[in-house]
């Protein structure tokens, strides 16, 4: 049989344990993106911003690679990464107005690109 003090000494530990699990959820901090203006590909390409996060409507008028397309707004055209996560099944051409988000990735030496993180397609009805 278990002493008292050996069972006190394990709830204790167990309290604990269970306090600073709480603990470490009650301090999470959201540090994703927020509310992002609309912009355009032309202002992107003038003064691309590493990692920035950006607002973006058109087309997605041609394939380039596998997950790489050519997205054109009224201002230009830029490349934009889409993973078929992103497309969730649903089927875009060339003439499908969409909004993507994503984040700018700018490389040295090469020009930069988007990193789509999400698609929406604003006429859409489903």
């Amino acid at each position: 049989m278990m002493s008292k003090k050996l069972l006190t000494g394990l709830f204790a530990a167990g309290l604990s344990i269970g306090m600073l699990a709480v603990s470490s959820t009650a301090s999470a901090q959201y540090i994703g993106p927020t509310r992002i203006a609309p912009t355009t590909v032309n202002k992107v390409l003038k003064s691309p911003v590493d990692d920035q996060y950006v607002l973006l409507s058109g087309k997605i008028t041609s394939q380039v690679s596998k997950d790489k397309y050519t997205f054109t707004d009224k201002t230009g055209s830029i490349v934009v990464e889409i993973d078929n996560e992103v497309f969730a099944g649903r089927q875009v051409g060339p003439d499908t107005q969409v909004e993507i988000w994503g984040k700018v990735d700018k490389d040295m030496f090469k020009e930069p690109k988007i990193d789509v993180k999400r698609l929406g397609i604003p006429n859409q009805t489903k």
